[in-house]
């Protein structure tokens, strides 16, 4: 066996007993197909820390989930290098780094003839895993996706609702403790209601393992509500912005980032902000509605509107009110003031 076998075996143990996410780098990548006058992807360059949710936003056609495919080699690149903890990618075997890197797409891709169990073992089975461990992995996978083993793992993919088929497709991918994972629209086919649903557990499921996460969408509030960083991309995958979706609705880089966007920033932006961020006012004598302090601000100027009240209540994990807090504070955490209704215009 060769020198380099060797080495990669080494680094596929080594990046799997690690419990979370490693570093991910693309560094001048191109991809040009033959008899095409320009590349897909074009000089794109990025560093990812370990543990990072990256959101890769974009229009139809942009090259973004050409970019994401070139990290596990099923689109190989034309140029330049992709390291995953410090490892290039062209250097490993192609199938042995697809076992070591989590893969989820908007289809799913459940193997219809396999049971939902089955499903799940597929990479743990092509690794050598005994038996045992096995078995112990696809119970704790269906609880952590909230599917009970008992009543899903026998299930086929056709028995289960799109949710339930999106969750199994998590945990398939989830099977190995891949420390990378790439997420190709994963909850795109699903009904708005589901992909709320879908979204938030992933979220939890993420605080939890924190992988490195490549997540590609065309849908920018959800690039907002599940990103640490947004990477807004343009044709040939060029990088147009690369922020938090905080700096990025406070700051567009350009027209083109602007219209990702769209209307409502400030309310966007909201979303993004715990009611803490905002400097509440007494809470001797108040009455209202109550919201607790882990909510947002978004979620409070919400209730300030359904409710009619002039000022909410803030209450801490106890249910005790701690402050309260009307439209001028939620305001003031944008930057903005709320004018008083009656007050004489000022003329210059």
């Amino acid at each position: 066996m060769s020198d380099t076998v060797h080495t990669n075996t080494g680094f596929f143990r080594a990046i799997s007993s690690q419990s979370a996410g490693v570093s991910l780098e693309l560094d001048h990548v191109t991809k040009h197909y033959p008899g095409q006058p320009a590349p897909a992807v074009e000089d794109f360059s990025m560093s990812i820390e370990p543990g990072e949710l990256i959101m890769f936003v974009g229009p139809s056609g942009c090259g973004k989930t050409t970019t994401m495919k070139m990290v596990n080699r099923l689109i190989e690149p034309t140029g330049g290098s992709i390291r995953i903890d410090g490892k290039d990618v062209l250097s490993l075997n192609p199938n042995e780094l697809r076992r070591h890197v989590g893969y989820v797409i908007q289809q799913i891709g459940l193997f219809p003839h396999r049971t939902i169990a089955e499903n799940i073992a597929t990479v743990p089975k092509m690794l050598g895993w005994k038996k045992e461990r096995i078995a112990e992995r696809v119970d704790e996978l269906l609880r952590t996706v909230q599917l009970d083993p008992a009543a899903f793992a026998n299930r086929y993919p056709r028995q289960l609702s799109g949710g339930q088929q999106q969750r199994a497709g998590v945990a398939r991918a989830l099977a190995a403790d891949p420390p990378v994972m790439l997420m190709d629209e994963p909850f795109g086919a699903t009904d708005p209601i589901t992909r709320e649903r879908l979204q938030a557990e992933f979220l939890r499921l993420q605080a939890e393992i924190g992988k490195t996460i490549i997540f590609v969408t065309h849908d920018f509030d959800e690039a907002i509500r599940m990103g640490d960083r947004i990477a807004v991309l343009s044709d040939r995958s060029r990088i147009e912005q690369f922020d938090t979706p905080a700096n990025i609705l406070a700051a567009p880089a350009n027209e083109y980032v602007s219209s990702f966007i769209g209307q409502g920033a400030a309310l966007k932006r909201l979303a993004l902000m715990p009611i803490a961020e905002a400097k509440l006012g007494p809470a001797a004598g108040a009455e209202g509605p109550k919201i607790s302090i882990g909510d947002n601000l978004r979620d409070a100027l919400d209730l300030l509107v359904l409710s009619g009240a002039p000022r909410v209540l803030v209450t801490d994990a106890d249910d005790r009110t701690i402050g309260t807090l009307d439209q001028a504070g939620i305001s003031s955490v944008l930057g903005a003031t709320v004018p008083v209704v009656g007050a004489p215009a000022v003329t210059p």
